[in-house]
């Protein structure tokens, strides 16, 4: 079964309107909403720019090797030698966390997630192994190769009030979408309804490695390779849909926008199993477990023979090349 295709999103219902810049493009997605993408995942900066260069927050922290982009982007949009007031997660992904221990340091601020997240930015556990078995496309078949933390910010990691409101972005609150991982939130500002969605749904076929990088919109449930319970992560989606969101930016492909928002969302909470859940892999039938300290149990790996292929394909390539190199050194 292929991911939601739904009816895809037209043109006309994706937000666009890029800053260019070194640390860009960034794209609106509100007044005081500013996508980044970083390769094939987006972070948020939330603040007005009026408001100066060290009021406003950073939400999610893109991938390994990239805090250069995220320094420039903020200097670009907040001014030199911007700096947030804190660093909110969504979730503690590889590819959502990527700069977040340079970035936490560097601007020496705290970091908020969910604390059923915290196990794994404080380094005291590891996700467990993502799913290459669930198809889709080159993005799910190498997840195998994915890291899987711990990532360690120390004592600047912090829980997200219990009461539900977002430190450092009045009119927010943070809703519950674990599935996709144990302590996933969204963020939703009621007042004109934007909804940043993390990995709870995506609006590309992130299995792909072609949608992926093409960030092709479409709407789908959440990434299929790092989703460990798929009970709790079509929850998660039919919680959404029923914030009636006029905005979803998510972590992977372009911010959405009504009427084809809502048509597809309550399509993918309606037909989530048909539409987004594979029909076999490790977790389809039996969650992850966890716990406030990480991993309780998974199940057993469903048999793979590709992980032995890749690293036997990857030895005859360098042996082959090994090779060449040798022989026309003997020629030269």
């Amino acid at each position: 079964m292929s991911t939601s295709t739904l009816s895809g999103a037209a043109s006309a219902s994706t937000m666009s309107r890029p800053y260019s810049g070194a640390g860009g493009p960034l794209t609106d997605v509100a007044r005081d909403v500013a996508c980044l993408q970083v390769m094939i995942v987006n972070a948020f900066f939330f603040g007005d720019p009026a408001d100066g260069r060290e009021n406003w927050v950073l939400v999610d922290a893109g991938m390994p090797f990239t805090a250069a982009r995220f320094r420039e982007a903020a200097e670009q949009r907040f001014g030199p030698g911007a700096r947030p007031r804190a660093i909110i997660l969504t979730h503690a992904h590889f590819d959502h966390v990527g700069a977040l221990e340079t970035l936490a340091r560097e601007w020496d601020v705290p970091v908020y997630a969910h604390e059923m997240e915290l196990p794994y930015i404080t380094g005291r556990a590891e996700y467990p192994p993502p799913d290459p078995t669930v198809g889709g496309g080159a993005m799910a078949r190498l997840s195998f190769l994915y890291p899987r933390g711990p990532w360690n910010v120390g004592n600047r990691a912090l829980r997200l009030p219990p009461d539900g409101s977002v430190p450092h972005m009045p009119g927010w609150r943070w809703v519950a979408t674990p599935g996709h991982s144990p302590g996933h939130v969204s963020f939703f500002r009621d007042r004109d309804r934007v909804l940043l969605a993390g990995d709870a749904f995506v609006t590309t076929r992130q299995e792909s490695a072609v949608s992926a990088l093409t960030q092709r919109p479409q709407l789908n449930g959440p990434p299929r390779y790092f989703t460990q319970d798929w009970a709790l992560a079509r929850s998660s989606v039919r919680r959404l849909a029923e914030l009636n969101p006029a905005v979803a930016a998510t972590g992977h492909g372009p911010a959405m926008t009504n009427p084809r928002l809502m048509h597809d969302l309550n399509d993918l909470a309606r037909r989530f199993d048909e539409l987004a859940r594979p029909r076999k892999g490790r977790y389809v039938r039996e969650p992850a477990v966890f716990d406030n300290e990480g991993v309780v149990s998974i199940p057993p790996p469903v048999p793979d023979p590709w992980p032995a292929l890749f690293l036997a394909g990857t030895v005859a390539g360098v042996a082959l090349a090994t090779a060449a190199v040798t022989r026309r050194r003997e020629d030269a």
